[in-house]
């Protein structure tokens, strides 16, 4: 068996407001994508890693993360696409033999082990594996006047985060197909579809089942400044952690 994780790191941040980008950024005396990386390095489980940037950042990626931080399973670094299912798709093809794909935003940083663990039993029963969360607030629908159309029922609602994990073959045939229908659609709009994760490609163009898994409430994405505030109060904690469990120096 062989599983690879694609971690996307070429988002431009333009919510963050700051001149770098938010994977780039400080967390404590580390960049933002150092967390996921290291998570996955040291996760049993993960035998490669495809690390996809932006145009021009492959160098400072190889430099910082795989040889300044020591980040041997980083096996391909690459630049992505316009979209993020162009960066997606580009990670499936620098990863073709593998067994099973991880694809990982590096913008949320605070995967850990357990998680981890969750995802790879759950693989072994069901080729198509998310984390999220169960939503805490209630959740309304609102109608194009912006009044409240209905109450969605909370207790069947979650937020989705990253890892999404599948089955190689799998992934790669439902990008396969979307990356087609967008080449058919060119020029033509009303026949594109709008994807906001990899678990969607699958749903709507395999109709498979896709199984959640409980991720972390921790497992947070870095988008605003906000974001970034209660993200250094994690990441001492997580830093400590690792320090306990002498996998930090």
């Amino acid at each position: 068996m062989k599983n690879v994780a694609i971690v996307l790191a070429g988002g431009s941040g333009s919510r963050m407001k700051s001149k770098k980008k938010k994977q780039y950024l400080l967390l404590g005396d580390r960049p933002v994508l150092w967390y996921s990386l290291f998570a996955f390095q040291n996760c049993p489980y993960v035998d490669e890693i495809v690390l996809v940037c932006g145009e021009g950042e492959e160098a400072q990626c190889r430099e910082t993360f795989a040889e300044g931080y020591g980040f041997s399973k980083i096996r391909k670094i690459i630049h992505g696409g316009k979209e993020r299912y162009h960066s997606v798709y580009e990670g499936l093809k620098a990863a073709e033999s593998c067994d099973y794909i991880l694809i990982h935003d590096g913008a949320r940083p605070f995967i850990d082990a357990a998680m981890l663990e969750r995802i790879f039993d759950s693989l072994r029963d069901c080729p198509a594996c998310v984390v999220g969360m169960p939503v805490k607030d209630t959740i309304k629908m609102r109608n194009a006047e912006g009044y409240v159309e209905k109450t969605l029922p909370r207790e069947k609602l979650w937020t989705i985060q990253t890892p999404q994990s599948f089955s190689y073959p799998l992934i790669r045939q439902a990008y396969d197909k979307l990356m087609l229908q967008e080449q058919n659609a060119l020029g033509q709009e009303s026949r594109s579809i709008r994807i906001t994760d990899d678990a969607m490609v699958a749903e709507t163009f395999l109709h498979v089942p896709v199984k959640l898994i409980e991720g972390s409430y921790e497992n947070l994405k870095i988008t605003t400044p906000e974001d970034l505030i209660l993200a250094e109060k994690l990441a001492k904690h997580y830093v400590s952690d690792r320090k306990e469990n002498n996998l930090l120096t």
